[in-house]
């Protein structure tokens, strides 16, 4: 059984949405601001979590900032209706998704249980020898599916899973190029819509990390209006 975290001020919102995810079989953990949950983190990380960006005492953009020092558990951020900024600037900080307010509560189910089920995949060895499974070397880089490992020149380098599918799917074949709905497809189940802007703003924090430990990193390529291309070295 999972265990999710709900962090939110409206207690509306953390009694609809767990009494929902209870009833869908998920174990879950409910905290009124970020720094009650965080508190709670610290002595046993969730599976995985929903943060509410604006909370009392101490926001999302906050507890996501702390919790990605230590954690690589999926992060879903719950935003207000207009709010693009706190959108873009919580994927670029290591959030895997967002979902809007008001959101349909199945909708919210679905993005949590394709995040569970590509954390996974990608830190399991049950799904099978395949090429999304195999240790894959590209010129500096080196992936590791099963250990949820990259390092480039030998280097670690933390990604979230969605991160790390991304930079996956690209390197798995160096100058091909892949649209941005072809690498939604790697991240997402079909049921679930994202826009553009999410899988550009997943890859600029892509690039910000390996840039981390690399400030000449740029295998990674942008071809406006097509899509991206991983260049191996």
């Amino acid at each position: 059984m999972s265990k999710i975290a709900l962090v939110d001020d409206d207690r509306n919102i953390l009694t609809s949405v767990s009494m929902t995810l209870e009833a869908e079989g998920f174990e879950v953990e409910t905290y009124n601001d970020g720094q009650q949950a965080l508190e709670a983190f610290n002595k046993k990380m969730p599976d995985m979590a929903v943060f509410d960006i604006k909370m009392p005492r101490m926001d999302g953009m906050d507890l996501l900032q702390r919790v990605r020092q230590k954690s690589k558990m999926p992060v879903i951020f719950l935003t207000s209706k207009d709010d693009e900024i706190d959108e873009v600037l919580g994927l670029r900080m290591g959030a895997d998704d967002y979902v809007k307010k008001p959101f349909s509560q199945r909708l919210l189910v679905e993005r949590i249980r394709a995040l569970l089920r590509r954390q996974e995949a990608v830190s399991t060895g049950e799904v099978g020898d395949t090429e999304e499974t195999k240790l894959m070397t590209r010129g500096s880089l080196s992936m590791d599916p099963l250990r949820h490992s990259v390092t480039w020149k030998g280097q670690d380098v933390s990604l979230t899973v969605t991160e790390f599918l991304l930079l996956q799917a690209l390197a798995q074949r160096p100058g091909f190029v892949k649209s941005r709905d072809q690498l939604m497809d790697v991240a997402y189940d079909d049921q679930v819509y994202v826009d553009d802007r999410t899988i550009d703003s997943h890859i600029k924090r892509l690039r910000k990390k390996m840039r981390s430990v690399d400030e000449e990193f740029s295998a990674i390529e942008t071809l406006y209006g097509i899509g991206y291309r991983y260049n191996e070295e």
